[in-house]
């Protein structure tokens, strides 16, 4: 259960802030809504409280955990996801950032900026790399009171060693 101010976490959309808890009639029932503001976009969600569970609304990371983060970042895989079809590795990486489990997104950020390290990224592997920075980013950066410009800079210099 959230309460108004609270951070919350959305798949796909990011971190955002409750910022009312409203009550809605619909075919003569009421429902409870949490009102998230998206805290990158600005984009307000309503999302039924009974709901929120289902569709992977969530709480922030502990801070506690934020190494577990980059102890997933900084796996060396052996696999040959590289050379699996994109189409198969998209629909993957797709609902691992749609369960909006951080721990799922990093491994599509390791996975993807791993790949890049030995050949091109198409515009579609691309666009999966930005949305999984950005959304890890982000709750790691609020998660632990850091600047986003530091989270950044780790996360590439993982890659860069």
């Amino acid at each position: 259960m959230f309460k108004i101010g609270d951070m919350a976490v959305y798949p796909t959309q990011g971190v955002g802030q409750i910022e009312a808890i409203e009550s809605k009639e619909f075919s003569g029932e009421t429902h409870d809504f949490y009102v998230l503001r998206i805290v990158d976009s600005d984009m307000t969600i309503m999302i039924p409280v009974t709901n929120a569970g289902l569709v992977g609304m969530r709480g922030l990371i502990d801070k506690n955990r934020v190494s577990s983060v980059y102890d997933i970042l900084e796996e060396k895989r052996t696999d040959n996801a590289a050379f699996a079809s994109w189409s198969r590795r998209q629909r993957e990486y797709n609902e691992k950032i749609k369960s909006g489990d951080l721990f799922e997104v990093a491994e599509v950020l390791r996975e993807l900026y791993q790949i890049r390290g030995s050949k091109e990224l198409s515009y579609g592997e691309k666009k999966v790399l930005e949305l999984a920075r950005k959304l890890l980013v982000k709750e790691v950066a609020l998660a632990e009171g850091a600047e986003e410009d530091a989270v950044v800079e780790r996360v590439e210099n993982i890659f860069l060693n």
